[in-house]
């Protein structure tokens, strides 16, 4: 992850550097651009096979978006398009395929049986969709659970025999026993709150954690929620208890990390100073 791609337009002076990360992403990654312009300037546009991310100011005349990478992307060659006041830049950028893990789930018919409730859906659906132009994390994120991994993030599945085809583990589960705590891995305003009681029936108690620019982490089937809706959360605090709400084989925390909506993977974000 510490690899730097580095390209300068043709000129007499240097007018904008792009820098790609990581060197070899492979699918599931999130891919950092920043952007250095010589003399200040709007922030630049970055846009990928007809998508464009957001690019939010994180120094003087410097510049960063992230763009996301899921299991259901297709491994190759990306472009990078960069444009700002000092130009254009085209980075071409291989993503490279990899591996995740095929489980067999199985439901009782009354677990089973549960579906989303459209309440729930757009709740989820709106906080995924947050970009919120203020950065509040530093550095690497925390363990959310001190619990060990029961499921990796980008797992297939079978439920009840039939393979989900446009399914992937948005997360990591950690397997804990119910009350255990959960904590806000980095700072954050807390934008969702979800009970069952008001419609949460697939995943059950919920948090929601906007980390700005786009950022947003969850944590699903809680037996408890300690925030509320408007708070300011930081790095450590327990936001929450373990539990097993919703659809779930048994106590655990699953926690995702979305980037513009796409559910990446959050291990990177844990071990890397993503800045």
């Amino acid at each position: 992850m510490s690899f730097s791609l580095w390209a300068a337009l043709a000129a007499p002076v240097l007018a904008m550097m792009v820098r790609l990360n990581p060197e070899k992403p492979q699918l599931g990654d999130t891919i950092s651009v920043t952007v250095e312009l010589e003399q200040a300037g709007p922030a630049p546009t970055v846009t990928v096979e007809g998508e464009t991310y957001p690019a939010f100011a994180i120094g003087q005349n410097k510049f960063r978006a992230f763009v996301p990478t899921t299991p259901l992307d297709k491994p190759g060659r990306r472009v990078v398009q960069v444009v700002g006041s000092g130009g254009e830049r085209n980075l071409a950028l291989w993503v490279n395929d990899r591996d995740f893990p095929v489980q067999n789930l199985w439901f009782s018919p009354g677990v089973s049986d549960l579906k989303v409730t459209d309440y729930e859906w757009d709740r989820v659906t709106a906080f995924k969709r947050l970009v919120t132009p203020q950065k509040f994390w530093n550095g690497p994120f925390l363990k959310p659970n001190a619990g060990p991994v029961s499921s990796v993030y980008g797992v297939r599945r079978y439920y009840n025999g039939v393979f989900a085809e446009n399914y992937y583990h948005r997360g990591v589960d950690y397997a804990s026993p119910t009350g255990s705590p959960v904590v806000a891995p980095a700072a954050g305003r807390v934008a969702l709150v979800g009970y069952v009681s008001d419609g949460f029936e697939l995943h059950g108690n919920t948090i929601g954690i906007d980390h700005g620019q786009g950022v947003t982490t969850i944590y699903m089937h809680l037996s408890r929620i300690d925030v509320r809706e408007g708070d300011m959360v930081q790095p450590g605090q327990v936001i929450g208890a373990v539990g097993s709400t919703g659809i779930s084989t048994g106590p655990h925390l699953h926690w995702g990390l979305y980037v513009h909506g796409a559910s990446v993977d959050p291990v990177p974000w844990r071990y890397e100073a993503i800045p």
